[in-house]
């Protein structure tokens, strides 16, 4: 027996995958998650895991997981104390930003704590030019007297971000020198590392964020580490980064920065995986936890990266998937705001004390009430009977709200499913209609505990008429570690027009970025038959503020290449803004290399048709509520692993499994694939 094990730790639960490469058998596995320390909840849900299927963790061949520490840290600013060493005039920075209000019309808009206060911002003197020539060398011992004011400090971390420090290294390099120097116990972020890209300010929010970031992570990789080897598990674990790809412990720990969307970024990669096995190129994910949905667009199969995401208020230039995310899922709060009207989220009652119907002390509704009093939800046990929850409690605290609006209880149940829904709708049209996409022409991929609960609802909204519901759509995310390579990304800037002039520092640049990709590979112990690079070039119009990422075709960069990027960003233009500027001059900014080590993946093998009958899965039936019929509905419920491929269900109708359960609306019909994954469409 050899295990492959996936592991997604999130706010509420904590899911584990278990595949065994033999029989190519998939288990799964649900555990409370542990907020006061990630790493114990991950060790239960291996250890239980291993238990359920019999095994050890010797067995274990492969073990990656994805994590929100990162995420978590920055969200709660729950960092460490950090100092910053930048070009001498530049430490107010960090503070001045683009001086854009996000929220223009809000006079009581609130910017993002600043995480490095001004008194640990020491500006040293020294100054490279624009061409990364050097100006002013560095002053080395106000350097150290501003080291020393550091130490004084008691900082744990230090960003240290220079002007045009992607131009040229050295003097970024001589601090870290020093620095390991003068104060070897302290984390050190330097941008030439975190972030090589043009955009001073993007550049040092995002090594500032490593950095507070940096010693958080640290922490929890060791104790992780400890934890796994106490299991005696016998291979060394990858952490997954925002970009889709996993690495290693080791590097987690110096760049956390790239972790930040670890949890969703695999639950698209098993979208991608699923979607394809069973003929969707164009998926809208729709991946609802506890706390938030994550959406993002595949076209192609693919699902776009993008090289500067704003993470909860913080600019970070990142290779990570293009995913978008709002504060709605099934512990968000239902509110009545000052103005009377019935709000969701963002707030969210988390895993502990959990929504009211779990019986631990919350007393604000949730989503989650909502459906266990519209009985969409099992109204008495969740999990596969693991959890046991109370609908009495629940309908307590939605009659609270339902007397403040003067509302029934249905009414107002059915009122709080209805606005979280608006805010789902709203986060995919920003990713789909807002950049040149149709959600129409697009199937939506529901997962995450309570994404298939929601999606019939979503997917009305959209008028989008297809959904995918996957085998395990609860741990998807962890499945996804199991579907996924081992990869890291490179960018250079270098500022060109896309002319003749091009070729050399293309050249050039990509062959920098090569040896950069080579020594990963080799730290990484990856084979060279398993190395995999590709390229892209982030372009515009000369003149424009920002950037879309083209590919560049394989091979030596020539006139034809330069021809093709051309064509390539013509296209991406017209799709993304409507047109193409004829006649006007196009600009290269960063070239990007991806590189992957290909790893040995999960593989599941299609199943033959059973036919429509499917009344053998039929487990029992019960009341829900449907906003259609403004009534309670009988609804037949289905277990999911009694299903079979060709199976058919005719709404209205409930499928249960431990990780989730899916809702099949009046007008919609349900059909199982050669995969297991069902298919819901609208009823012609």
């Amino acid at each position: 027996m050899a295990l492959r094990i996936g592991v997604d730790s999130g706010g509420t639960f904590t899911d584990v995958c278990l595949f065994d490469e033999e029989t190519g058998k998939l288990d799964i596995w649900k555990v409370p998650s542990t907020p006061d320390d990630p790493s114990r909840g991950i060790s239960n849900g291996v250890s239980e895991g291993l238990a359920t299927v019999g095994s050890t963790a010797a067995h274990v061949a492969f073990l990656g997981h994805g994590t929100t520490v990162a995420t978590n840290a920055l969200i709660e600013l729950k960092g460490v104390e950090t100092g910053l060493i930048t070009t001498d005039g530049f430490r107010d920075l960090l503070e001045i930003g683009r001086q854009k209000r996000p929220s223009l019309y809000d006079m009581n808009a609130e910017k993002p704590e600043i995480l490095v206060s001004r008194d640990r911002r020491q500006e040293v003197p020294e100054r490279l030019r624009s061409d990364g020539s050097t100006d002013r060398s560095l002053d080395e011992e106000k350097l150290r007297a501003a080291i020393h004011k550091l130490a004084g400090e008691d900082v744990k971390a230090i960003a240290v971000c220079f002007l045009y420090g992607f131009l040229n290294t050295a003097h970024e390099r001589r601090v870290v020198e020093i620095l390991r120097e003068e104060m070897p116990d302290v984390f050190v972020s330097a941008s030439h590392e975190v972030a090589p890209e043009f955009r001073e300010y993007e550049r040092m929010s995002t090594t500032v964020v490593n950095a507070y970031l940096g010693p958080v992570m640290q922490r929890y990789i060791d104790r992780l580490k400890l934890r796994l080897t106490e299991l005696g598990v016998p291979v060394a674990p990858q952490l997954t980064q925002s970009n889709g790809g996993v690495i290693g412990f080791d590097m987690a720990a110096q760049l956390p920065v790239r972790t930040v969307l670890s949890g969703p970024s695999t639950g698209v990669v098993a979208a991608q995986a699923v979607g394809g096995m069973a003929g969707f190129d164009n998926i809208i994910t729709f991946d609802v936890g506890g706390t938030s949905s994550d959406v993002a667009l595949l076209q192609g199969g693919v699902c776009k990266l993008t090289g500067e995401a704003n993470v909860h208020g913080y600019p970070i230039k990142a290779p990570m998937l293009d995913i978008h995310t709002v504060g709605a899922g099934g512990g968000s709060i239902a509110f009545v705001d000052s103005g009377g009207l019935l709000k969701v989220g963002p707030r969210s009652a988390g895993a502990d004390p959990g929504p009211v119907c779990y019986g631990r002390g919350n007393t604000e509704a949730t989503v989650t009430d909502a459906n266990i009093v519209l009985q969409t939800l099992n109204p008495v046990e969740i999990l596969g009977g693991r959890m046991k929850v109370r609908r009495d409690l629940a309908i307590e605290a939605v009659q609270r709200l339902a007397d403040q609006l003067g509302l029934g209880l249905m009414e107002t149940a059915q009122g709080i499913i209805s606005v979280v829904t608006a805010n789902m709708a709203k986060a995919i049209r920003l990713i789909s209609v807002q950049r040149g996409h149709d959600p129409r022409d697009y199937a939506l991929m529901a997962f995450g505990g309570a994404g298939p609960l929601h999606a019939a609802r979503l997917a009305k909204e959209l008028d989008m008429s297809r959904i995918i519901v996957p085998l395990t759509p609860g741990t998807l995310c962890a499945l996804g570690l199991l579907l996924t390579d081992l990869r890291s990304d490179f960018a250079i800037s270098r500022l060109m027009k896309v002319d003749q002039n091009a070729v050399e520092p293309m050249i050039s640049g990509f062959e920098t970025l090569e040896a950069q990709a080579e020594a990963w590979f080799g730290q990484e112990g990856i084979e060279p038959g398993r190395r995999v690079v590709n390229r892209t070039a982030d372009m515009r119009y000369v003149g424009q503020n920002y950037e879309l990422q083209v590919s560049v075709p394989a091979g030596t960069v020539g006139g034809d290449t330069l021809q093709a990027l051309v064509k390539g960003f013509e296209q991406a233009h017209l799709q993304r803004f409507g047109f193409i500027a004829e006649g006007e001059a196009i600009q290269i900014v960063t070239l990007r290399l991806e590189a992957a080590g290909i790893v040995n993946k999960a593989r599941f093998a299609p199943r033959p048709d059973a036919g429509p009958a499917c009344d053998a899965a039929v487990i029992g039936s019960r009341q829900v509520y449907m906003d259609e019929a403004k009534d309670f509905l009988p609804c037949p419920v289905y277990a999911r692993e009694k299903l079979k491929p060709g199976n058919r269900i005719d709404g209205p109708a409930v499928v249960e499994q431990m990780d989730t359960t899916t809702v099949i609306l009046p007008d919609m019909q349900a059909t199982v694939d050669p995969y297991l994954n069902l298919i819901l469409e609208t009823r012609a």
